[in-house]
Parts: structure tokens; C-alpha cells; sequence
């Protein structure tokens, strides 16, 4: 697999945070991408295609309802979303990319993880989880994970959603006076914000080091949410594309003919 790098089009501080969608573009753009998703997902189902979507970026970024608008015209028989987390007691004993392998998708499935291996070389790193030669040497292993993922059929698609400190907290403020997404919010959220700059750094680091021709990274100037969905998504759906004939299941004949027969014998 080749290693070339996308860096320089990944550096958070060389985003324009001002782009945008109108509404109508939003809603006519959403419409035909769900509906390639859907073209998608057949495909793969006939051919036993199988991907891994990863979606990192900053708490409030948009992360869940960008997912969301994939989601909901999704077969769930061929589709899962991953929610991923501090690691259990039974995953600390273990290699810290074990539950993953154990949630990559079989052949016909598409599995989108909402946080990822990532996290060894973002919070892990920052929050001081995993020591330094630890997280280090973790560019490599998730590059070879990644690379054996390709090798055997799966296409990955990597997007990282980045929004300001203000956007964000404007955020947060509206999550706390919602009763309905007050859930989202943690103290945890709080205390990210005092290393602002730490994560950037071992974000651009992260693109710098993981970001290759079979497996690029996406950095998405969030702080519209419309604009950062279609972004995202337009991205995710050329990566599951690329290469896939989305050509509808043929008409098979005979079922056709045992249709009509049903209908003559009503």
C-alpha cells in the first residue's frame, strides 16, 4: 500500500471555518446522497463489498447527526454503527486494537465507528492513558491494520469534523438547555477544552502519520453543520463507490413469472 501523505491538507489550522451551505443546496444535496447510499448498500449486498467508516473530530462537531443522516436509510441487516468508548475491563487486558477487530464488517456490511482506534494517539496520548512509546509506535500498527483491511476487500473512509472553541461552546450551551441532548454532555467535555491546543497538535500529527492513498483522512471545517454533513458524507460515499458497479439486482425471471402467476390465480 502506498504511503503517500495528505498533511498539508490536513493541518486544522490552514481550514477556511467560514464555508457553508444554503438551506435549499442542503436539502436537494442530502436527498441524492441518501438515496447513493441506498444505491450503495444494495451493491454491496449483491457483491459482498464491505467497508469501515470512521468518524473522529471535537466533541460537538457533528459527529452523531452526520452519522444519523447515513443511518436512516440504511438496511441495519448490512449496517452497524460502533459507539466507541473508554475500553471495558476485559478490552484494557488486551491489545488496545482487539475490539475492533472483533467489529469489522463481514463481506456485505458496512460498519461506521463513531470514535476509533484514533484514540490511542488523541485522547490516549493527550490525557497521558497510554505511554509515549506507546501511542508513537501506534502510527504504525493502525497503518498496518488498516492496510490489512484493504488487502482483504474492505474500503475505509476516514473523516475528522473540527469546529472553533466558540462554535463549540455555543454548542454545549444549546445541549444544556435541551432536555432531549442534555445527555451528550459530560464534565469530560469541560475538561477537553483546557487542552485545546494539545489535541490539535497530536491531530495534525495523527494526519500527518496515518493519512495514505488507501486510507486518507478527510479534515471537515464544521462549525456550519450542513456544510460539514455534506462534506462528509459526499466523501464517504465516493470512497464506498469507488470501483463497485451500482448497477440495481437484476430482474430475475422467474420470480417475475411466479409473481404473475399468483396474480392470475387471485
Amino acid at each position: 500500500m502506498s504511503k503517500k501523505k495528505h498533511a498539508k491538507d490536513g493541518r486544522l489550522g490552514a481550514l477556511d471555518m467560514s464555508l457553508s451551505i444554503h438551506g435549499k443546496d442542503y436539502d436537494k444535496q442530502l436527498h441524492k446522497l441518501q438515496k447513493r447510499f441506498q444505491e450503495i448498500q444494495q451493491a454491496y449486498l449483491l457483491h459482498g463489498t464491505k467497508a469501515v467508516v470512521v468518524f473522529e473530530g471535537w466533541d460537538a462537531a457533528g459527529k452523531g447527526g452526520t452519522i444519523r443522516r447515513m443511518a436512516s436509510v440504511m438496511d441495519p441487516r448490512g449496517f452497524h454503527v460502533w459507539p466507541i468508548a473508554a475500553p471495558t475491563p476485559y478490552y484494557k487486558k488486551r491489545h488496545y486494537l482487539a475490539r475492533f477487530w472483533d467489529r469489522i464488517p463481514a463481506d456485505g456490511e458496512i460498519c461506521v465507528f463513531d470514535r476509533s482506534w484514533y484514540g490511542r494517539v488523541l485522547v490516549e496520548r493527550v490525557e497521558g492513558f497510554a505511554k509515549k512509546d506507546e501511542w508513537q509506535r501506534a502510527y504504525d500498527e493502525i497503518n498496518e491494520f488498516e492496510r490489512q483491511l484493504v488487502d482483504d476487500g474492505s474500503r475505509v473512509a476516514k473523516v475528522f469534523l473540527y469546529i472553533t472553541p466558540d462554535e463549540q461552546l455555543e454548542r454545549f450551551e444549546k445541549r444544556l438547555e435541551d432536555p432531549l441532548k442534555r445527555w451528550k454532555l459530560s464534565y469530560e467535555d469541560f475538561r477537553n477544552r483546557e487542552k485545546w491546543s494539545d489535541y490539535e497538535t497530536a491531530a495534525d500529527e495523527m494526519f500527518e502519520k496515518t493519512s495514505t492513498d488507501a486510507a486518507p483522512w478527510l479534515v471537515v471545517p464544521s462549525n456550519s453543520k450542513k456544510y460539514g454533513r455534506i462534506t462528509a458524507l459526499t466523501h464517504i460515499a465516493d470512497r464506498l463507490a469507488e470501483g463497485v458497479d451500482l448497477a440495481p439486482r437484476p430482474l430475475d425471471e422467474g420470480l417475475k413469472a411466479q409473481f404473475e402467476a399468483l396474480k392470475e390465480a387471485k
